[in-house]
């Protein structure tokens, strides 16, 4: 197996409705393992201990609840960066993930000459998708 870094997103109780929301995006297969009979809350053994979702592209993205033992904290310093240069696909995500969104930046021409935007979707996650422009 090659190594590989993904990402992987962390939610207070909503993982099942964020990953499944990520596979109308993606497509892909989504596995989802519950808490269960691990839960030291029976309120959260329905709650996501992990999800990944593999897309058809190679692409993965995991996720998981956070017990309300432990910390949680909304937001990060970290974003999610697709880019590439299928416009029609990278388009597509940014379509995808903006319903419900918070839009920091349009996704527009920049000026080093991609198109580049900047979302929050409506699950807190922060999303960065640039589509390389034709080079010459």
């Amino acid at each position: 197996m090659p190594n590989r870094l993904n990402p992987y997103l962390s939610f207070r109780d909503n993982a099942r409705e964020a990953m499944t929301f990520y596979q109308t995006v993606f497509g892909g297969k989504l596995d989802v393992m519950t808490f269960d009979q691990m839960a030291h809350d029976p309120s959260e053994k329905d709650n996501v201990m992990h999800a990944m979702l593999e897309a058809p592209n190679g692409m993965v993205l995991m996720g998981s609840d956070t017990p309300k033992s432990m910390p949680h904290s909304s937001g990060s310093a970290i974003s999610v960066s697709l880019s590439g240069d299928d416009e029609a696909l990278l388009h597509g995500y940014w379509d995808k993930l903006s319903q419900g969104a918070q839009i920091a930046v349009p996704l527009e021409k920049a000026p080093w000459g991609d198109s580049f935007g900047m979302l929050t979707d409506r699950f807190g996650t922060p999303w960065m998708v640039n589509i390389a422009a034709a080079r010459q």
